[in-house]
């Protein structure tokens, strides 16, 4: 099945849109690096900005938590490493929370 062809003004704005999108989940993960958001702030978040970023990028954005660090607690959590935040279970949910309590 063949996608629509996009008018250049309705590509140029779904451009915009992504770039949006982009810019304000980077502005997101700074702000949880540098500890202005804590993860409890993020993860409460209803929007689809944190809920279609994967949950490595959020754990990797965490101060201490670096690439390996995150795919190990991903590993024991059983969460997949491509999973997003919109994907967790409650359950999962709660325990990431537990073990970030200290850094909120």
């Amino acid at each position: 099945m063949a996608l629509p062809p996009l008018t250049p003004e309705v590509r140029a704005e779904a451009l915009q849109k992504a770039m949006a999108v982009r810019k304000e989940r980077a502005d997101i993960l700074a702000a949880l690096k540098t500890g202005t958001l804590s993860l409890p702030d993020v993860l409460a978040r209803q929007d689809d900005v944190i809920a279609k970023t994967k949950v490595r990028r959020l754990l990797t954005a965490l101060p201490g938590v670096g690439a390996v660090s995150a795919d190990r607690l991903l590993g024991e959590l059983g969460i997949s490493e491509t999973r997003r935040v919109q994907g967790l279970g409650p359950r999962q949910r709660e325990v990431l929370l537990e073990r970030f309590a200290t850094q909120s």
